[in-house]
């Protein structure tokens, strides 16, 4: 795409490059990266600008093998698509929703902008990531000390990734899978299939 040429080198490169990682080399990431990850999520978007979100880092290598045990991955190709031992994350990100402040139909949106703003910092600096809402919400609050008045939304996965997942348009079928040389193919919708321009024609 010609758009795509104008823009090389830009943020919409990261974006167009990122792909969900679900197998990390075991290298830590810094506790100053983690925290200038959690900047960028900070300073997303937030309706009425109430900034429901607060956020627990988890960097120590037993308690972030502890939120792994409770948590799923890859459901069209699992068990295959699950981190084996030593490709795991090594550290994760739990996205909080205070609810003394938060607004129900809007913290849900503040959480996808906060979290698109994270990953894709996270990209920049060579870190892959996985958002994850598939885990076990009550022991997960229970290993992190989370109050009533907090729950968590979703956990992001981080770590340095260890594979290079591909990206394809298609418009048959939305199922990542892995190939025979063990490589992860995630289709996405095609533009010209999702685009209109001033009004829906079906």
């Amino acid at each position: 795409m010609e758009g795509e040429k104008i823009m090389a080198n830009t943020t919409y490169s990261l974006i167009i490059k990122r792909r969900t990682i679900r197998k990390f080399t075991q290298k830590k990431i810094d506790e100053k990266t983690l925290e200038v990850l959690v900047n960028a999520a900070r300073l997303a978007p937030s309706a009425a600008n109430l900034q429901p979100l607060e956020y627990i880092v988890v960097n120590d290598k037993n308690l972030a093998k502890e939120v792994f045990r409770h948590t799923k991955w890859a459901g069209y190709i699992s068990p295959e698509g699950n981190p084996k031992p030593g490709e795991e994350p090594t550290a994760f990100i739990a996205f909080l929703v205070n609810l003394n402040i938060a607004k129900k139909a809007y913290y849900q949106i503040d959480s996808g902008a906060a979290v698109e703003n994270l990953i894709i910092a996270a990209s920049e600096k060579g870190i892959g990531s996985c958002i994850i809402g598939a885990f076990n919400k009550k022991e997960v609050s229970k290993l992190l000390n989370v109050s009533n008045n907090r729950e968590i939304v979703f956990l992001v996965a981080l770590g340095y990734p260890a594979e290079q997942p591909v990206q394809e348009d298609r418009d048959d079928t939305v199922k990542y899978y892995k190939d025979s040389s063990g490589v992860l193919h995630v289709p996405k919708r095609t533009l010209k299939n999702i685009l209109y321009f001033n009004s829906y024609n079906d």
